[in-house]
């Protein structure tokens, strides 16, 4: 069983870089004109060898089930969060034109990304990252089919969205290893994977905390919005992926990541999709900080209590 120092120890690191970021932000250390070429850099060159790092050579992908079904509850989730979103969103009086869609879709899905991976990397290993990138996948196939469906009214999909670095990596890698190809790459080829990857994530939370510096005065703050965000986000959902994670055959690898995706907060990507498909960026921005925040205090709780409860 995982201790809460473990499991404090683990989450630090990418909650001190955050701080960090913001530090540089307040410095002019990072400049807002770094953040695009940074973030673009770590997103399609970085984090897909990072990906294929992990998948390569990953004997829980080997197994069919285990990746239908990571994709499966991947894509499900962000449903499962904005219908609950909406639900609540209407019991505190937002409405279709006043932010009801940027807020759902904001508690509807968790940080998956480069929070994430480096705790489930430190508290699960490596078996359970490759399943996390999986998993990952059906996130972003929810996020740029549904989601901005959803956000922008239409029914268009921007298809050309989903062919980015992360995906194609993940189905190159697991074409690789369903044909038992992954095996070929060793040595030096193996190793320049490792230390590009090993850097995308250090990086990319520098940049999330000098970002979220400036989202802080986004929006004129809403009680109703941060605090019913937070209870959303950081305890009603978080219930339903554990109970997921408890009650539906999954394999070990992907309760353990559904375990650290249940303490996530709010992910960043809705504030881009609002941006782009004429959400409310300030709602998102504020469900986004605060529970960054609160996370901090949180994440331990619900690690600890979803393991006992889901693994014990």
């Amino acid at each position: 069983m995982l201790t809460s120092g473990a499991i404090i120890t683990a989450v630090l690191p990418a909650y001190l870089l955050i701080v960090v970021g913001a530090l540089m932000r307040k410095l002019r250390i990072l400049r807002p004109e770094h953040d695009e070429p940074l973030m673009h850099a770590v997103y399609q060159v970085m984090y897909p060898f990072f990906i294929f790092d992990k998948v390569l050579g990953s004997q829980a992908l080997k197994q069919g089930s285990v990746v239908g079904w990571s994709l499966g509850i991947g894509f499900c989730e962000l449903l499962v969060g904005m219908a609950v979103g909406v639900v609540a969103g209407r019991m505190i009086q937002l409405h279709k034109g006043t932010g009801l869609r940027t807020f759902a879709f904001s508690v509807g899905i968790q940080n998956f990304g480069f929070t994430a991976i480096p705790i489930v990397q430190a508290l699960y290993g490596a078996a359970a990252v490759s399943v996390l990138m999986v998993h990952n996948l059906g996130v972003e196939l929810s996020i740029w089919t549904f989601g901005v469906m959803v956000m922008s009214n239409d029914k268009q999909i921007p298809w050309k969205k989903l062919i980015n670095g992360p995906a194609v990596s993940v189905v190159v890698g697991l074409l690789l290893v369903f044909c038992g190809l992954d095996g070929y790459f060793t040595g030096p080829i193996r190793e320049m994977m490792k230390w590009l990857g090993s850097g995308a994530f250090p990086l990319a939370l520098v940049v999330t905390g000098a970002i979220m510096t400036d989202m802080v005065h986004a929006e004129r703050p809403s009680a109703r919005v941060a605090i019913g965000g937070t209870i959303l986000r950081l305890g009603v959902i978080p219930m339903i992926l554990l109970s997921a994670a408890k009650f539906l055959p999954l394999a070990l690898e992907l309760k353990q990541v559904l375990i650290v995706q249940s303490a996530m907060p709010a992910a960043m990507s809705p504030l881009l999709i609002a941006k782009l498909y004429g959400g409310r960026p300030g709602i998102a921005a504020q469900v986004i900080v605060v529970t960054t925040a609160i996370s901090l205090l949180t994440i331990p709780a619900v690690i600890a209590f979803g393991t006992r409860w889901v693994l014990g």
